[in-house]
Parts: structure tokens; sequence; C-alpha cells
């Protein structure tokens, strides 16, 4: 005679299979954990606005420090800037200041960089720390013009009439150096307005391209300073023929 266990009333349950079991260990294991989901929404904003503004930078406007004295009193070592790279190099004027990239038309040599440096320098460029080859200065001579220094009363001469800059450093003369050259077309001449501290188109003109900046490689034209805030506010380009 078998024994059979008793059934209590309300406690039944319907049997698994095992089967139906490791179904359902595979649901489970299918579905994300709700703190992963979270988790991924959160890093949505930031990379978003990363990509903005590295679109901004690329293409719109680009953030740029000063290194070194050679734009004083005009621009300052520290002084931050935006850089607007909407201008092409065809609408550029006489007197407009410029971050360009040197090293075709200076002649500098570019050190390799390793993958890990090169992340290093894409982060410091949306600060905007500039690469090495990365200089500023103002536009003095277009495609086409004939520049030299100097005039009798010393200043410099463009297409034959001495031009008035009241941007230079106090104290400083317009050029040391005398030269006399014609731009070529699709480059810029360019100069510092502490013409004794600079190292601009006049020092290369022994370089191959004679120290003329190719309008491809200008970044962009200096627009507005946001640093120092006590000189916020945008920066003018001045070049005046005959003292107009």
């Amino acid at each position: 005679m078998t024994e059979q266990t008793p059934q209590v009333p309300g406690s039944a349950a319907p049997s698994s299979s095992p089967e139906d079991v490791a179904g359902a260990d595979e649901q489970k294991t299918a579905e994300p954990p709700a703190h992963a989901d979270r988790g991924l929404r959160w890093l949505i904003g930031p990379a978003m606005a990363l990509l903005l503004v590295l679109v901004l930078r690329a293409f719109f406007v680009a953030p740029f420090s000063i290194p070194s004295g050679s734009m004083e009193d005009t621009l300052e070592v520290g002084d931050r800037l935006l850089v607007t790279r909407t201008t092409e190099p065809e609408e550029l004027k006489r007197g407009d200041i410029v971050v360009f990239d040197a090293s075709r038309a200076f002649n500098l040599r570019v050190p390799d960089r390793s993958l890990l440096q090169s992340v290093v320098d894409a982060i410091e460029g949306l600060v905007g720390q500039g690469a090495p080859t990365d200089y500023v200065k103002r536009v003095i001579g277009l495609p086409g013009d004939r520049v030299r220094c100097c005039a009798p009363d010393g200043r410099i001469e463009v297409n034959g009439e001495p031009v008035n800059e009241p941007y230079l450093k106090p104290g400083q003369k317009p050029s040391t150096m005398t030269f006399d050259v014609l731009v070529p077309p699709h480059r810029f001449w360019v100069m510092g307005d502490n013409r004794g501290g600079s190292s601009d188109s006049r020092a290369h003109l022994g370089e191959p391209g004679g120290g003329m900046v190719p309008g491809d490689d200008i970044i962009g034209k200096v627009w507005v300073r946001y640093w120092p805030l006590d000189r916020l506010g945008s920066i003018p380009s001045a070049l005046e023929k005959n003292g107009e």
C-alpha cells in the first residue's frame, strides 16, 4: 500500500518543469539593470556638450591664449581671446589680427607627437592652449601689396604710401631692419605690435616662402578678449594710410 502525501487546501501550486525554470533565469539575465540605464542617461548630456564645443571650435570660434609679449601693448601675456573662424582669407583687411599656424611660413620644425600627447593637446586646445606653432600677429600686407621699410619719416610703406600705426608699443620703431617685399598671391605679410620683441615675417625673409603666411594656414581672425575681465571687449583693427 502506497502512502500519499496529504493535500493542504489553498497551498497547492502548479509544478514547474526544468525548462520553465531555465527560461525564467534567461529572461532575468537579459534585462539590463535599472542603474545602468540611469548611468547612460547621465553620460548623454556631457557627451553632447563636448560634441557641441568641438563643432563650434572647428567651424565657428576657437579660444586662444597669448603666450608671449610680441603683440604688446595691444595683447598681453595671458590674455584669452576668441578667434572667429568664419572670416575667409580673402576677407581679411590690413590691420586685422590673426592667429595662424606658422610651421610653413616660418619653416618651423613640427615635433612628432604620440597618441597620448595628441589627446592632451586636443584637451588643452579646448581651453585655448594653442600648439607651439600657433602665432598671433597683425596683417600689414595683403596679397599683391608692396611693403617696405622705411619711408623717409621712418614709417612702414604699403604700396608707396606711409601708414600710421597707433597700435605700436610705446618706444618701438616701426622696424629696425629694412626690407622691400612684394606679397605673393594667397599670402600675407604679418608683424607684431611689439616690433622689437616679435619674430614675424621680417625674421623669416630668407626662409622658403619669404616669411609670408599662406591663407590656408590662417586659423582665424581675433574677435574679442574675454579675459581678464577688466580688459573685456573686442579687438579693433587699425592701419591708416598717411595718418588719416
